[in-house]
């Protein structure tokens, strides 16, 4: 599995508007200029989040996004889900029961069902708070002499 620049870029922008949540609503411009990443491509991620409740917009000459809840209630696993569609390492595992005609005389079948709920486990166990707290902490430990 992999996730696309659209995946990680989405993370990173929704990281910018927790670490900024304080400052009202930011705009797209600052958000790319921060993050080094193109305007444009953010516009293209934007939609995604639009159809959710992950975030509220404002438009006008102070518009721009913030965080619709608390940093320590979007996981990473809802963030990616979002953009990146199922995280499932193989088809067969989408589903439940598996709709497979080989499934029940499929020895690797395990595997791959262990794989999803490890990834699933990992990515539903890490918010966009305890990022913003683990960086903080990595910060407080660099000393520039």
């Amino acid at each position: 599995m992999k996730i696309s620049t659209k995946g990680r870029y989405a993370l990173r922008m929704l990281l910018d508007l927790a670490e900024h949540r304080n400052e009202g609503y930011i705009a797209l411009k600052d958000i790319a200029k921060r993050q080094d990443i193109s305007k444009k491509y953010l516009e293209q991620i934007i939609p995604v989040f639009n159809k959710s409740d992950i975030l509220k917009t404002t438009r006008g000459y102070q518009g721009g996004y913030m965080l619709a809840k608390d940093p320590s209630q979007y996981t990473v696993g809802d963030i990616l889900r979002l953009t990146e569609g199922s995280l499932a390492p193989v088809a067969c595992t989408e589903q439940s029961p598996v709709d497979c005609a080989r499934s029940a005389d499929c020895p690797t079948l395990p595997v791959w069902q262990g794989l999803y709920r490890v990834i699933n486990e990992y990515l539903d166990g890490i918010t966009l708070q305890d990022i913003l707290d683990s960086h903080r902490e990595r910060g407080a430990d660099s000393y520039i002499i």
